[in-house]
């Protein structure tokens, strides 16, 4: 924990502290942020106040009483639910605004942590509760020097397994066929290989219809066969199989054989523009150096897409941040499910990746972009043309 870049993030936010608190781990963030063991056994509330100027303090139940004993600050206890109410009243006393794992109307759903009874209890207090949402991105969410070194090496990695599977699936169509879960498993020997790992998910191969279903993962009973002709969809992401490594994400379009219909072509320059349009977003905002939100780079994408008539199938979405986990707990480009009020600051990174979803066929195109102090980049290849497999 960095308790004095805390405490200068609260004060620069107008913030008199910021409330962590959990039990039976419903908050993983307050972990991380704070550094302390996410294997502890957690079955009463603990709570850790750190204030804008001055000592943090803690309350924690008798029978857990050492679990916070890692981090400074004085520990009240309790053991009744009145002393913890007392208690809880005693350690916000001084402050007025407080940050919480809250997100007005659950939008930011990945951020709502807190239950909405402790929400109660601690307004009832008198307290103005904030959203921690910029506060989490900053010190969740940016990624460090040795963290944007593990992206460009799982970059490097992931771009040659991609190429390798356009060509590999060539190489079978015109010598016997293929299917999607046999190219799953090529990728995902060369993770093996390359010392990736994916995490808990495949990488999506979907051909046809099944790259219009924007999650589709074929497998060993559900599986489509590679054809002469047909659409193909490669989402491929990993990272390094070692701890603090970060993940590098993309997706491609392909069609076998010969030439992309007129179809295809258009349904790609769609996307293909509109990506780009929330990659100049982006890229302008910061280099101004101004103020840029999730929801305005969605809109960039979104916008473009919906005026060539395809808005309706663009269901999802622009982007997702990108950390430790594939869908990380920085901003979202997004002002279609949620609306993404984060700030995009230096050190995050993030997906910029719009889709169109036909019944026949869908088209996603998915760059990594990566925001330094005046700077933003993509971080790998771009593409510009449907591969011709």
């Amino acid at each position: 924990m960095d308790l004095a870049a805390i405490q200068t993030a609260l004060r620069e936010r107008q913030l008199d502290a910021w409330l962590f608190y959990d039990h039976h781990h419903r908050d993983p963030i307050s972990y991380r942020v704070l550094g302390i063991p996410e294997n502890l056994m957690v079955t009463r509330r603990w709570y850790y106040v750190i204030p804008a100027q001055g000592e943090p303090a803690k309350l924690v139940h008798r029978i857990e009483a050492g679990h916070l004993d890692s981090l400074p600050g004085p520990k009240a206890k309790y053991s009744s639910w009145q002393e913890l109410f007392e208690g809880l009243r005693k350690l916000l006393a001084p402050y007025r605004r407080i940050a919480m794992q809250y997100s007005p109307n659950n939008l930011i759903f990945l951020l709502g942590m807190v239950d909405a009874g402790t929400v109660e209890l601690v307004r009832s207090f008198g307290k103005e509760i904030v959203s921690s949402g910029d506060l989490v991105s900053r010190f969740e969410a940016t990624w460090s020097e040795e963290q944007i070194a593990s992206h460009f090496a799982a970059r490097d990695k992931v771009d040659a397994i991609t190429q390798a599977a356009f060509a590999e699936i060539g190489r079978r169509v015109a010598n016997g066929g293929t299917d999607e879960y046999a190219i799953q498993q090529f990728i995902r020997e060369g993770f093996r290989r390359e010392g990736l790992t994916p995490g808990e998910d495949l990488p999506i191969v979907g051909v046809n219809a099944n790259s219009g279903n924007p999650h589709y993962e074929p497998n060993a009973q559900r599986s489509s066969p590679i054809r002469r002709g047909d659409f193909v969809l490669l989402d491929i992401w990993a990272k390094l199989d070692r701890p603090e490594a970060v993940y590098y994400d993309i997706t491609w379009c392909g069609v076998v054989g010969g030439s992309p219909t007129e179809k295809h072509q258009k349904v790609f320059e769609v996307v293909r523009d509109g990506r780009d349009a929330a990659i100049e977003k982006v890229k302008s905002a910061i280099a101004a150096g101004k103020k840029l939100c999730g929801w305005e780079v969605d809109d960039a994408a979104r916008s473009h897409i919906t005026q060539a008539g395809y808005g309706e199938y663009f269901v999802h979405r622009t982007g997702h941040s990108i950390g430790t986990t594939v869908h990380a707990n920085g901003p979202n480009m997004d002002n279609l499910e949620t609306k993404d009020e984060r700030e995009i600051i230096p050190g995050v990174a993030f997906s910029i990746e719009p889709g169109v979803y036909l019944p026949e066929f869908g088209v996603r195109s998915e760059v990594n972009m990566l925001v330094r102090k005046g700077a933003a980049e993509v971080t790998g290849k771009i593409q510009r043309e449907l591969v011709k497999i």
